[in-house]
């Protein structure tokens, strides 16, 4: 089903009489958004990948007077940021409680404070230019069905680091709680409508993938560009070496059902437990979020139906009228990777690692990278920049995600397949031995065989089906391919 996000776009568009193509395209010059034949080829800076984090980047950049060029391998928000629940918050889970613990007062203090000044330039950005995007200013709330300790435990933390918060234990929620924290003065919009008025004055390249970086060359799959400085903000750094960013973090899978016919609700909610909901209000649509679990790790599936089961039990008479899935990259330490991409290179910078929160995340990119590009000192800079060391925090992720590596890597030579590809239903995947090799199959509903190899195309590890989304999923470092092998996400550049 298509998201809701582009839906609503194309019913503006619509309204408008304009062409419902969802965002501004290759040639509608007016917006800004070139084609990949334009003739220079040298700009002060360039960003790869048109998201929200690039677009803010690029948007703040030329702000401050830089020819900046933006390449994007397919359209304009058509990765993560269209997948977005578009909660801009300083709320981000447990968050805080474990920050003090791991890095320190001081840190935690200045992550809530980063996250804090994001959700306020927004504000203001947002109202300084009339942006016509469904803004608001809404309470986000923690909550838990079980045990209010941990929440009390993140409402002391909160407060300690001066955060507007409070703990409850009613809601608006059409269940009962344990309890609740609120974050007051938070925000949410539609990133869709306000990326249209940050695009509209920007040079972007679309359906131009970038298949290497040499030095201050950009390679794409036309041409090779130059730029003084360049920024990654591909969701996932598509660059292995240097940086390593493939050891550093790994990525997260998690779904969404757009509910139509519901009871309105104000605040936006994220609950703690296991199996907690996400909930927020986007106009007449209720966005209901859930199902999390490690890319390459959902062989069994049921996402959906835990939604679809929760729709039905706290929503009767709720209508599905859109669902999808988003990936997040989650850093080993829990804070994002913003700045010089590696110690040895100095003109290419990095913006990823934004866990469940890439609105918030994407805005501090944006002003970070801005004031690193133009020589002005930011005060967040060392706490998000990917050249930190800090074991304590990253230890523990770091030898679960090695362990998954080696897994992965290690399924060919321990593993032999249970399934064989004449047996395999219709609508379902698995790894099957054919003359001796390892395949990738599934035969789809009209019960046509599709096979690929079973190796990710990124480092060799094994795939798994992922009956929820009917793609390949790998377990290592979550890159995603369709049924014929096509790819759908990073950090792999190659179709399998």
């Amino acid at each position: 089903m298509e998201s809701l996000w582009r839906k609503q776009i194309k019913i503006i568009e619509d309204k408008q009489g304009k062409e419902s193509s969802g965002m501004p395209h290759s040639q509608d010059r007016h917006a800004g958004v070139l084609h990949a034949g334009f003739n220079h080829t040298r700009r002060d800076v360039i960003v790869i990948g048109a998201g929200m984090a690039g677009l803010l980047t690029a948007y703040y950049l030329k702000e401050r007077g830089k020819n900046v060029l933006v390449l994007e391998a397919d359209k304009i928000a058509s990765g993560q940021t269209e997948r977005t629940t578009a909660k801009i918050t300083s709320q981000h889970g447990l968050k805080y409680s474990t920050l003090i613990n791991t890095m320190g007062i001081k840190k935690a203090e200045m992550y809530a404070k980063a996250n804090e000044e994001a959700i306020r330039e927004y504000e203001r950005l947002i109202k300084n230019h009339r942006i016509s995007c469904q803004f608001e200013i809404v309470p986000a709330y923690l909550y838990t069905l079980l045990n209010e300790a941990t929440l009390k435990k993140e409402e002391q933390a909160a407060k300690r680091l001066g955060i507007d918060a409070f703990f409850a234990r009613e809601t608006e929620l059409p269940f009962p709680v344990a309890g609740a924290l609120c974050f007051q003065n938070q925000a949410q919009f539609s990133p869709l409508e306000f990326i249209r008025y940050l695009s509209s004055n920007l040079e972007i390249w679309e359906q131009t993938k970038v298949t290497a970086v040499r030095g201050n060359q950009v390679v794409t799959n036309g041409r090779v560009l130059t730029a003084d400085k360049i920024v990654v903000a591909t969701h996932y750094p598509f660059l292995n070496i240097p940086g390593f960013y493939f050891l550093r973090q790994h990525q997260e899978r998690s779904y969404v059902l757009a509910l139509s016919g519901c009871r309105k609700i104000i605040g936006m909610y994220y609950g703690v437990d296991k199996e907690g909901l996400s909930l927020r209000q986007a106009g007449d649509t209720l966005l209901l979020g859930g199902g999390s679990h490690r890319t390459g790790e959902n062989s069994n599936g049921g996402s959906y139906d835990l939604l679809m089961q929760a729709a039905k039990q706290y929503f009767p008479g709720s209508r599905v009228e859109a669902r999808w899935s988003a990936q997040d990259c989650m850093p080993h330490d829990g804070v994002p990777f913003i700045g010089r991409y590696s110690a040895f290179t100095p003109d290419l910078y990095v913006a990823s690692g934004f866990q469940k929160w890439g609105m918030t995340s994407s805005m501090i990119s944006a002003l970070i990278l801005r004031d690193e590009l133009c020589g002005i000192e930011n005060p967040y800079k060392k706490l998000f920049s990917p050249l930190r060391i800090n074991f304590r925090a990253a230890a523990g992720n770091f030898i679960l995600d090695a362990g998954m590596s080696v897994k992965g890597l290690s399924k060919g030579l321990l593993h032999r397949p249970k399934k064989d590809a004449e047996s395999l239903p219709c609508g379902h995947g698995g790894i099957v031995l054919v003359d001796g090799k390892r395949f990738a199959c599934c035969r789809d509903e009209a019960g046509e065989l599709h096979m690929i190899s079973a190796r990710c195309s990124h480092m060799g590890c094994e795939l798994e089906w992922n009956p929820d989304e009917k793609s390949w999923d790998c377990p290592c470092h979550g890159s995603r391919f369709d049924v014929d092998g096509n790819l759908l996400d990073n950090p792999s550049k190659k179709d399998r």
